[in-house]
């Protein structure tokens, strides 16, 4: 249920992006064009003039008829470079959000499996639904942990701001890179770049445990597939911002798997060692709150009688969870 609330969160972000990216482009271009005010006017005053400043710069030091695209693309490596400590520490925060809510599996599906009871009334279903907030709480897992959206938020005015750089400049308008227009549209920018997002997409899945994974394929191909849309929608300078990204975004994603990650579950390994997850929910309670006999102290007791055996129980499955994971 809140993996669907993320998923959803982000989608309606990247889809938000779209339509003002792509509805950038259906405005005039040239100097005479740029925005005088309003959300757009300011993101072009205090954004897009100085990148268009430092654009400008950077070509005329590098020469050549690729010279403006070299400076978005030192534009985009810096703007990524910079935002790559925090990009992973939200992939740190969200690896150890993931990984703990994976030892509590056993409790989570014994709730979904319930709330698939079509005989439930809607009182017996929220009770049931409850359950799943309680284990979170118990655990002192967040409910929102790992979204990870702030560093797409971040990038989103500087994604306008290079457009409005290239659109409102009547010198970097008319520029390309290796023979790609850098004010027009580019399907050769678009493919590449959807493709450096693909693999980091698809890298993404490895070292999650099977069910992690299921959940994941249903989204792999929506980060790609937005860098597409909006490359083939936009001019190539912002294409090209999308390549070099998905480049910086793929070196990240190594680092999260095969860095962060290992690390990330040695650490859990051993802090359940010492405390390990709480037992919230059992079979026991379940079938209380189907049967009519959900009193608090009906559950206090069946959680406390039953707590040891289960969690003893839980421990076992995670560990061989855990040895298959790591095969």
């Amino acid at each position: 249920m809140k993996k669907n609330k993320k998923i959803l969160l982000l989608l309606g972000l990247l889809a938000t992006l779209a339509l003002i990216l792509t509805g950038c482009a259906a405005y005039k271009t040239g100097a005479s064009a740029a925005p005088k005010g309003g959300f757009f006017g300011i993101i072009y005053q205090f954004i897009g003039i100085p990148i268009r400043n430092i654009m400008l710069a950077t070509e005329n030091a590098i020469g050549g008829t690729n010279g403006a695209g070299w400076a978005i693309a030192i534009i985009t490596a810096v703007i990524r470079f910079v935002l790559l400590p925090l990009m992973l520490s939200t992939s740190k925060k969200s690896t150890i959000q993931q990984e703990k809510v994976s030892r509590l599996q056993d409790q989570l599906q014994l709730i979904q499996t319930a709330l698939k009871d079509r005989s439930l009334t809607p009182d017996k279903q929220m009770q049931i639904s409850q359950l799943q907030q309680k284990v979170y709480h118990e655990n002192n897992l967040s409910i929102t942990g790992g979204i990870g959206c702030l560093p797409l938020l971040i990038q989103f005015p500087f994604m306008i701001g290079i457009y409005q750089a290239v659109a409102y400049s009547d010198a970097l308008y008319k520029t390309s890179f290796f023979g790609v227009s850098l004010g027009k549209p580019s399907l050769l920018f678009a493919i590449i770049g959807a493709l450096f997002y693909l693999a980091q997409s698809l890298l993404m899945l490895r070292g999650v445990s099977e069910q992690q994974r299921a959940a994941m394929q249903s989204t792999i191909f929506i980060s790609p597939l937005m860098t597409l849309f909006i490359s083939m929608s936009t001019p190539g300078a912002l294409g090209l911002y999308f390549l070099v990204g998905g480049i910086i975004a793929l070196i990240q994603q190594v680092i999260v798997t095969y860095i962060i990650m290992p690390r990330a579950k040695a650490r859990i390994d051993a802090e359940l060692k010492e405390k390990p997850m709480k037992v919230v929910v059992t079979q026991e309670i379940i079938d209380q709150i189907i049967n009519g006999n959900n009193s608090n102290n009906s559950n206090n007791s069946a959680t406390t009688s039953h707590s040891d055996v289960t969690e003893n129980e839980l421990r076992k499955r995670n560990a061989g969870k855990q040895k298959r994971e790591d095969k």
